[in-house]
């Protein structure tokens, strides 16, 4: 089976290619990206990954119809504009005194600006060279990018590391077996909250949460404190710090993560060795040092403490890719929290709204789980959430710039009509392919 990974030159995609070669499943694994350098350094990470007792080939094609054609599966991970382009989301956001981070708030609108028309396109060309492909989302902001996608392709699906780092790191620490622990979870990409471990008909969940000395084990306990998740009832998503924590986190220094990447993969794609092990070696320790700093300002806003050693592996999304394709493929079916369609599910949202919940896959596809109601906490900020993201959509497929405006004044970490006005007007100027907006 071939499967194609746009965004090829993408520094994660190595994950993927681990996991690929640890099963029969795929064959032949086409990397494409617009940028042959970058494209040219992942293909020697690659090389030295490779086992000659496997019989998955990959190879680089900077030619979307020739490396998307005949696919099975296609993988998205574009970033649209680059790593440059998120340090501009991040710092025009901090000039105005509002979180950017990448995939939320003013930065995430921006983001999605860009990201969705790019999906689309790629969309159009799939459904020309491969019409049966499976397309697999993590081009973020992956909740909007996912839902742009389920308008116009009969099958796509996104995924997302953060649910499943958060579900394990709550497994381990309840000393659970994973195998008999069925997650609970529910919330948008980014925004979501764990409700509950089941594991042989008990939530042990609120176990984990009537205890402190557990609780501070897990990252997320660290991050929330174990009165907020009391309150709450429930684990939040790391993500959601920037909303529970807004003051903090901008004092602490908001979200500049974007600068940080950028000049280390400017340094690792410039300075990577040309033979493969060497290659190999430097990427290991380049994403050593990403996942220790991963976080940093949700940290230092939480009091400041170092990521425990079990929170630099990695967080499992290439896992759930191969899982999907599995399940899809060999009729395995597999119970993953995926970016899909709200189909009824909750009440709160339009059915063709994505959310991020349990699915069952399977040779059939991928089929929604009925959902318990939304936590009283989860309603407002969720249904607020999701219409700026509906109204981005609208924006980045109509050209609607009064939808952005829309987008960016009622979301909660933009706090002035006047200021969302002032970031699109910044992130136009800062951006060609926003030109569309009218």
């Amino acid at each position: 089976m071939k499967l194609t990974i746009v965004g090829g030159g993408g520094f994660r995609v190595p994950l993927v290619h681990a996991a690929l070669l640890a099963d029969d499943l795929i064959d032949e694994v086409v990397l494409f990206d617009t940028d042959p350098d970058r494209l040219a350094v992942i293909d020697r990470v690659l090389t030295a990954q490779s086992r000659p007792d496997t019989e998955l080939r990959h190879r680089t094609s900077t030619d979307p119809a020739e490396a998307l054609a005949g696919a099975d599966f296609v993988f998205s991970a574009m970033r649209t504009g680059g790593t440059a382009g998120r340090v501009l989301d991040e710092r025009i956001a901090a000039q105005h005194g509002v979180i950017g981070q990448e995939t939320m708030g003013a930065g995430g609108i921006s983001y999605a600006l860009r990201s969705i028309p790019a999906s689309l396109r790629l969309a159009r060309t799939v459904a020309e060279v491969a019409p049966g492909a499976w397309l697999i989302n993590f081009t973020n902001p992956a909740g909007m990018v996912t839902e742009a996608l389920s308008a116009v392709h009969p099958r796509v699906v996104g995924i997302c590391d953060s649910p499943i780092a958060l579900a394990r790191r709550a497994i381990d620490a309840l000393a659970l077996d994973p195998a008999r622990t069925q997650i609970d979870y529910v919330g948008l990409n980014h925004l979501g909250w764990l409700t509950g471990l089941q594991h042989e008909g008990v939530d042990r969940l609120p176990e984990l949460i009537a205890d402190p000395a557990r609780l501070a084990s897990i990252e997320e306990g660290r991050l929330f404190g174990a009165e907020l998740i009391g309150d709450l009832g429930a684990l939040p998503n790391e993500y959601l710090h920037w909303f529970y924590y807004r003051r903090e986190a901008l004092a602490a220094g908001g979200s500049g993560r974007g600068a940080f990447l950028a000049e280390q993969q400017a340094r690792f794609y410039s300075c990577c060795p040309a033979d493969p092990s060497s290659a190999l070696d430097a990427w290991n320790a380049t994403r050593l040092e990403r996942e220790q700093t991963y976080g940093a300002a949700n940290r230092a806003a939480a009091g400041g403490f170092e990521r425990a050693e079990t929170d630099l592996v990695s967080g499992g999304y290439e896992g759930v890719a191969l899982a999907i394709m599995r399940a899809i493929a060999r009729d395995e079916p597999s119970t993953l929290v995926l970016n899909t369609p709200n189909a009824a599910r909750l009440a709160e949202l339009p059915d063709d709204a994505v959310i991020e919940a349990p699915c069952r896959v399977d040779g059939s596809g991928v089929q929604p789980l009925p959902q318990s109601p939304l936590p009283a906490h989860a309603r407002g900020l969720m249904t607020t959430v999701k219409q700026v993201e509906r109204w981005t959509i609208e924006a980045a497929t109509t050209g609607s710039a009064a939808a952005a405006r829309l987008a960016l004044t009622h979301h909660p970490l933009v706090d002035s009509a006047a200021v969302a006005s002032a970031l699109l007007a910044d992130y136009r100027a800062a951006f060609g392919e926003l030109d569309y907006l009218r």
